[in-house]
């Protein structure tokens, strides 16, 4: 693993930045990608290199063309190549279909579908050959539960994302995969919600408990490292059988 380089959007807190952390004790050096959280971007940094590891902060916008050129250019200018990218970043607003609030919808797709086709479109320009390229998606693409439209629209297009630039990868050795994780014990998903529906969320795999970071990050890993390679275009759930 020596010298190779990966990229993770949406890193500074949560699930990227358990991916984060994990890929940089693989062996990565790792570029964490941030939007506005440069603080925690930084810690995210800091406890990567303190544990011997390489990594800096960029910041970008994933739904900005201009912003996700500029990431890989970066990378590119600092380590010399990329190997691997995670797109991690993404938002979730809740909404009923029938409210039509166009504009939370608009802000999703933007940033959750645009978002993920702009990074996936930079990832198949510059990794290079036995590269890897995995998307986060969401469990919740199959039982679609109420007030989820907009959520569930962006991140079943980006799986459909991942299916298409798989095949579009062909001959050049390199692995386009989807992680969809279940409901994970994260800042962002424990925010506003009481107790008892965090209860009842946490009952519903088999295994009885919420998903952490750390999960996630684990399966990322394997997608990430030498016993991953035969995995392609593939969507995996990553959620303790949640569905």
């Amino acid at each position: 693993m020596t010298n190779r380089v990966a990229i993770i959007t949406g890193a500074s807190r949560g699930i990227g930045e358990a991916i984060a952390v994990r890929i940089a004790n693989d062996g990565y050096s790792v570029v964490v990608g941030y939007k506005g959280a440069k603080d925690k971007a930084d810690n995210v940094v800091k406890a990567i290199t303190s544990a011997g590891g390489e990594a800096i902060a960029v910041q970008v916008d994933i739904a900005d063309e201009a912003s996700v050129k500029s990431l890989f250019s970066q990378t590119v200018e600092k380590f010399g190549g990329v190997d691997a990218v995670v797109n991690s970043a993404g938002m979730m607003q809740l909404s009923p279909i029938a409210e039509g609030n166009i504009e939370l919808f608009d802000q999703t797709i933007a940033t959750n579908l645009r978002g993920t086709f702009l990074v996936l479109s930079q990832a198949a320009q510059n990794v290079r050959e036995g590269g890897r390229i995995v998307a986060i998606s969401t469990s919740v693409v199959v039982p679609a539960f109420p007030t989820y439209g907009a959520y569930v629209s962006a991140k079943a297009g980006s799986e459909g994302l991942v299916r298409v630039l798989a095949n579009e990868m062909r001959g050049k050795n390199i692995t386009v995969n989807a992680v969809s994780p279940g409901p994970v014990a994260t800042e962002l998903f424990l925010h506003g919600k009481p107790q008892a529906v965090i209860d009842k969320l946490s009952k519903i795999p088999p295994l009885e408990r919420l998903g952490q970071p750390e999960d996630i990050a684990s399966t990322v890993s394997f997608l990430l490292g030498k016993d991953g390679g035969w995995i392609n275009a593939q969507i995996i759930r990553a959620n303790g059988g949640f569905v």
